[in-house]
């Protein structure tokens, strides 16, 4: 089955929500407006209940189908924090606050699940509950844990989750989808590298935190190429030098040193941050320094359950066909805060296509609205399929 007519009616309306939302982006969990607009018309489409001030500024809401008697509650989830990046569209509705904008289409992800609440609450046409909710500060804020922490899960009875993200590159009506890992384990760090400084001309009365630091951008590159399993993913990126002195004459007498470690595997996960304070240790010592690491665990794998991976893209498969389905799309190095509630539940993570535009976190990204009707169609086959109404006349 195609997408759901209905929907297509919608778009105009939804665009419009998406629109509103883009011209006035929120970061993390500052979703004050959003959540706002996003409670509203929750209440204004008539669900059962709505509740706010989950992981601080999530709002959460409640849809019950014309029965119960499946006893089945399923989580759908789409986030709402933008990026402070500024835009470069020039679009009618572009940004209009300075140095913020949706540069990841949270604002499409949310007009989409608000579509799909708006039909379900209409329709009802499925045994069981549908509990939408509505994250703010996944771009590094972890509002996923937030929520889960907050009860997301006991409080309201749901028992599977799913979650979804555009996808430029991917033509709109597509979607990809892959069973276990899926998105990396987001880590990050910071080396302090410590010396003894002095004057550029006597380089052999200091101890050149510069030399021990450029030692260590290199050393660290051999966890990946000679501690690891070939066929394993890991990717160890420096991202900053930063030195304690910009004079050309001085040898600094300190140096820092941050980036990241993104992993598939916890295995691969532990013996990165185990090797990356090794060798800070000892090439700092070996040419009389010190190293200190601070190292911080960020987003873990998200890692799809394979029997709900199948079930969402026999889903997909009905909305686009089987030939617009990847059910083995590659893995992803990027970290997705969905991964917390996966931890929790059991559930899946799609991609759906954004067609031929910027990537997500440019400047000139924009969600496409012409996707909208296959998200939103998503969302409702979705709970329409996993709780059918068929069980009553079974039963």
């Amino acid at each position: 089955m195609p997408v759901i007519p209905r929907l297509t009616e919608l778009l105009p309306e939804i665009t419009a929500w998406r629109r509103d939302l883009h011209r006035h982006p929120e970061l993390l969990y500052d979703t004050l407006r959003t959540s706002g607009v996003v409670a509203d018309k929750l209440r204004a489409f008539g669900c059962e209940s709505v509740q706010t001030g989950i992981g601080r500024t999530g709002v959460v809401g409640v849809i019950r189908g014309r029965s119960s008697a499946s006893g089945r509650v399923i989580g759908l989830r789409a986030d709402m924090d933008a990026l402070p990046i500024t835009e470069q569209t020039d679009l009618p509705h572009a940004s209009e606050i300075p140095g913020r904008m949706h540069a990841c289409g949270h604002d499409g992800h949310t007009a989409m699940l608000l579509g799909a609440a708006k039909y379900l609450t209409e329709t009802r046409a499925f045994d069981g509950t549908a509990v939408v909710i509505f994250q703010p500060a996944e771009e590094g804020g972890a509002g996923g844990r937030a929520m889960c922490a907050d009860g997301l899960m006991d409080n309201f009875g749901i028992q599977e989750v799913y979650g979804m993200h555009n996808m430029p590159g991917l033509p709109v009506g597509t979607f990809a989808i892959r069973p276990g890992a899926f998105f990396a384990a987001t880590d990050e760090f910071t080396i302090e590298v410590t010396g003894v400084g002095g004057h550029a001309a006597k380089p052999h009365e200091t101890t050149d935190p510069t030399l021990v630091a450029a030692q260590l951008v290199v050393a660290l590159q051999s966890i990946v190429s000679r501690n690891l399993d070939p066929m394993q993913a890991l990717v160890v990126s420096v991202t900053s030098f930063r030195t304690a002195s910009d004079a050309f004459n001085v040898i600094p007498g300190h140096v820092q040193l941050r980036g990241t470690v993104r992993t598939m595997d916890p295995g691969v996960r532990q013996l990165a941050e185990t090797r990356l304070r090794l060798i800070c240790t000892h090439t700092a010592q070996a040419f009389g320094a010190t190293a200190t690491v601070d190292y911080q665990r960020g987003y873990p794998v998200m890692i799809n359950a394979g029997p709900q991976t199948d079930f969402a893209a026999a889903v997909a498969t009905r909305i686009a066909g089987p030939e617009n389905v990847a059910t083995n799309a590659p893995a992803i190095m990027g970290a997705e805060d969905f991964a917390f509630m996966l931890e929790e539940r059991p559930g899946a993570y799609i991609l759906t296509g954004n067609g031929d535009t910027a990537m997500v976190h440019h400047p000139a990204y924009d969600f496409n609205d012409a996707a909208i009707p296959f998200g939103s169609s998503y969302w409702v086959r979705l709970i329409e399929t996993a709780l059918p109404l068929a069980r009553i006349d079974a039963g």
